[in-house]
């Protein structure tokens, strides 16, 4: 179990560090590649989730 929190933990670590960027200082190639990067992220965070929502909340902001 703390292997799955471990790698929820950098999950969520990566997922602000990309909303933390700047995108409106990028060019145009890269800022879809941010938004790429966000939405497969977000969309595996969502499918490794416990079936019953159990550690959804189980990280924290830094």
């Amino acid at each position: 179990m703390e292997q799955e929190f471990k790698q929820g933990y950098r999950m969520h670590r990566i997922l602000s560090n990309l909303n933390r960027l700047d995108v409106d200082r990028l060019d145009d190639a890269d800022r879809e590649r941010v938004e790429t990067a966000r939405d497969l992220l977000e969309e595996v965070s969502l499918l490794t989730r416990p079936g019953d929502g159990a550690g959804v909340d189980a990280h924290a902001d830094s």
